[in-house]
């Protein structure tokens, strides 16, 4: 069960990075797609069923933020990209506060990506 779980996990989190990808894309080109009442209902769907699986790993692993580093990282990442996305994508007064956070979002999301990868709080910026 877990590794199904873990795979549900990651699909979900690669179907809403992409998703936000293109309608960072639709901003950006000013594209009436955003309006689409399914654009606006279908990453909320996406993102509680990624949020459910990964309550259900945290808990079949006992594993929890606070408690283990590279998982408050995530989450604390994850805050980052989600009102970084809602600046892009909603908030954002002018064209360039909202493509300067879509891309601030961006790198929020391989962050985090690279955080949940690795386990290390640190993610791609061991690298350096």
């Amino acid at each position: 069960m877990y590794i199904a779980f873990k795979h549900s996990h990651m699909m979900f989190a690669v179907i809403s990075g992409l998703f936000f990808l293109v309608r960072g894309c639709w901003m950006l080109m000013d594209s009436g797609m955003l309006q689409k009442k399914w654009v606006k209902i279908l990453p909320h769907v996406n993102d509680s069923l990624l949020l459910l699986c990964a309550i259900v790993l945290c808990v079949m692993s006992q594993q929890y933020p606070f408690e283990q580093s590279w998982l408050t990282v995530k989450v604390v990442a994850l805050v980052a990209y989600i009102v970084l996305g809602v600046v892009a994508l909603k908030r954002g007064k002018t064209k360039m506060i909202r493509a300067v956070a879509f891309a601030a979002a961006l790198v929020a999301f391989v962050f985090t990506m690279s955080v949940a990868r690795t386990h290390n709080p640190m993610g791609f910026l061991s690298l350096l």
